[in-house]
């Protein structure tokens, strides 16, 4: 098996599935440009600096790979794969499209814009939207696992085949009340949760968002806990302006337990508001809310990579036409005994 990196987060998720896999010969590579374009625009243009293709991201995901004593393949190029499992759909290497390939949604996906509509409908590279907005819904993959009901339906509607989608939790997200026991000194604050947008060539009217969460605290104390892509003394510098005094700032730290303590949390374009809503915490974002509600990753106790490593060695061990796996295949959620579905 071979799975593809991206961010910290994705590279930790696909770690998680193959602990569960021991017994097959599992590795790793980070997500790699396989097309004459891609990689122009990666060697020659800033355009992908932001994006997980940038060698920032490829050296951290590599330097965790190392430091657990994973194996490394970058490209797929030591070994004939029998399974890949990607982190995105929106970049599939073409050599790969006649193997056995399963998705796994890593968190938030961003809006559709315009952009998206056309790129879908001229039959564009999904990247050229310059978002996350396709990811999930190429329907390139054989098998998606999905974070929610909510996710799932999302995806079939904007044109992934509903039979290729398993709802499975996502690791990482799917059992987000273990971070309530934490040792962070802080507590009973209004939390702002940033976003790399300038970072990655978005706009974004910084002052303005940190006037408008400085309003929602009220005179409460604040925390910002800075996107870890951010250029830190920048926003240190915005934000020792437009917030109060004693305001607390961290662009490191366990960004969970940092949310299991706050009293209200405030993002923009982040996943980790879905850890807020898990928690039972008021939230806000750019997304509307009752639709986050609905999207939330089920809380299933932690065992979603349990549940994809599950379909992982159901397909790898499959011998008949790839289309017909999942006519026969049961998928079995893991449940951990004191657990109730939460989102589903």
């Amino acid at each position: 098996m071979l799975f593809i990196t991206g961010s910290m987060n994705q590279t930790q998720q696909m770690h998680q599935i193959s602990t569960h896999l021991n017994d097959f010969d599992c590795w790793f590579s980070h997500l790699f440009p396989d097309t004459p374009l891609l990689k122009a625009v990666l060697k020659y243009t800033p355009v992908a600096n932001g994006t997980v293709l940038a060698n920032h991201f490829k050296l951290q995901a590599e330097n965790y790979m190392r430091l657990h004593d994973l194996q490394i393949d970058f490209g797929g190029e030591k070994n004939q794969y029998d399974l890949v499992v990607n982190c995105t759909d929106m970049v599939v290497a073409e050599k790969f499209r006649q193997t056995k390939t399963i998705w796994v949604q890593e968190g938030m996906i961003d809006k559709r814009t315009i952009l998206t509509g056309a790129v879908k409908a001229l039959a564009l590279p999904p990247y050229f939207t310059g978002n996350t907005s396709l990811n999930g819904s190429t329907n390139v993959c054989d098998i998606y696992c999905t974070a929610s009901v909510g996710y799932k339906n999302h995806f079939a509607k904007n044109g992934t085949d509903p039979s290729k989608l398993i709802v499975t939790g996502i690791p990482n997200y799917d059992h987000q009340a273990q971070y309530l026991n934490n040792n962070f000194p802080f507590r009973d604050y209004v939390m702002v949760a940033t976003t790399d947008m300038r970072e990655t060539y978005r706009f974004e009217n910084r002052p303005a968002f940190i006037k408008k969460a400085v309003k929602i605290a009220n005179g409460r104390r604040m925390l910002f806990k800075l996107h870890p892509n951010e250029k830190v003394d920048r926003a240190e510098r915005e934000i020792k302006k437009y917030a109060p005094a004693g305001t607390l700032v961290f662009h490191n730290g366990n960004t969970n337990h940092m949310i299991a303590n706050c009293c209200e949390l405030i993002t923009q374009y982040s996943t980790v508001v879905y850890t807020g809503i898990a928690l039972g915490k008021k939230v806000h974002s750019y997304f509307d809310i009752d639709e986050l509600i609905r999207m939330a990753p089920i809380q299933n106790g932690g065992v979603s990579a349990k549940n994809i490593a599950q379909i992982c060695r159901g397909y790898i061990n499959f011998n008949g036409n790839k289309g017909d796996f999942l006519k026969t295949f049961t998928f079995q959620a893991e449940k951990e005994p004191y657990f109730e579905m939460q989102y589903a």
